[in-house]
């Protein structure tokens, strides 16, 4: 493929995803990262798109949020590697609410093997990943159907969370930055997303790599109040991701990174990196299923945390 009929790919796929990693790229276009990111060079020289860490997204400064066809086909490999990484952070009777998103969908479909889980959310993908799993009890928000991602908004979410109390929240959005938190390109989501934070002792944020450094209109969780971020690896060579995950790590998040097998210091993990591992920000929900989101404070401690989130 010749350079000029490369770039108009590359400058197709942005345009349609509104933002897409260099290893999509590259495996979309059949050729390496390094040509990719010369390629996307040169339109960012064209001022045709913009470069991100380890990705392109559409010029302008706030990415416009995609529907979820694009979503779905963007960075899969790496949804999968979260999904599986943040799956081992939820335990046996636990209630946790999960948000939406085509990486909590993944997230959902692993958590169809927990037992005695209860889970509350406004995503139909959620709850149809989750709705053929013998155990786990799925409690549905109400709301608006809003189409784009197939999740329940409006003001009738956000009240049926009201007096909602669960130990973990697990979130995506549309990007990430330590300056921020986590972000979102629609008013209606972020403001559900704020109700589901409102509801949990914990956050932890599912964000591939391509979300890091990447701001978008509306703010959903602010950093100081995101527990754990479960990302990916960033590519080689991105420095920008890097940094960003480290200043994420200085404002006190917890971080695991899915595919790392060598964290700094030289401790060995299986299958996540940690960065700036300090004790949970907010209390623990006592006990866990029904009980934990009626609120009931009888007693008890924070449920061990997975053997890979123990590590410093």
């Amino acid at each position: 493929m010749f350079a000029a009929e490369r770039r108009q790919l590359i400058l197709e796929m942005v345009r349609a995803n509104g933002a897409v990693s260099l290893r999509e790229l590259a495996r979309v276009v059949q050729t390496s990262e390094v040509t990719v990111r010369r390629d996307v060079r040169a339109l960012e020289a064209e001022g045709l798109l913009d470069r991100r860490h380890g990705g392109a997204v559409l010029p302008g400064g706030f990415t416009r949020e995609s529907g979820f066809p694009q979503k779905s086909h963007l960075a899969t490999a790496e949804k999968t590697a979260i999904a599986d990484l943040a799956a081992g952070l939820v335990e046996e009777g636990e209630a946790i609410v999960v948000g939406a998103g085509t990486t909590t969908q993944e997230l959902a479909r692993r958590l169809a093997r927990v037992p005695g889980l209860t889970v509350v959310t406004n995503s139909l993908l959620v709850a149809q990943a989750l709705a053929h799993a013998n155990r786990v009890e799925v409690v549905m928000t109400g709301g608006t159907l809003r189409g784009s991602n197939y999740a329940l908004v409006g003001s009738g979410a956000e009240q049926s969370l009201q007096g909602l109390r669960v130990s973990k929240a697990f979130l995506s959005g549309s990007g990430l930055t330590a300056e921020r938190g986590l972000s979102t390109s629609n008013m209606l989501s972020a403001s559900v997303d704020r109700a589901l934070v409102q509801a949990a002792a914990e956050v932890v944020v599912l964000a591939d790599h391509t979300k890091l450094g990447t701001d978008t209109m509306f703010q959903t969780v602010p950093t100081d109040v995101i527990t754990r971020l479960v990302t990916d690896e960033p590519p080689p060579h991105d420095d920008r991701a890097a940094t960003e995950l480290q200043a994420l790590a200085d404002q006190g998040v917890q971080i695991a990174v899915a595919g790392a097998s060598s964290p700094p210091g030289g401790e060995h993990l299986p299958a996540a990196r940690q960065r700036g591992l300090p004790g949970p920000r907010r209390g623990q929900v006592p006990g866990g299923g029904l009980r934990g989101m009626l609120g009931d404070q009888s007693g008890g401690t924070e449920r061990g945390r997975v053997a890979d989130l123990r590590r410093r």
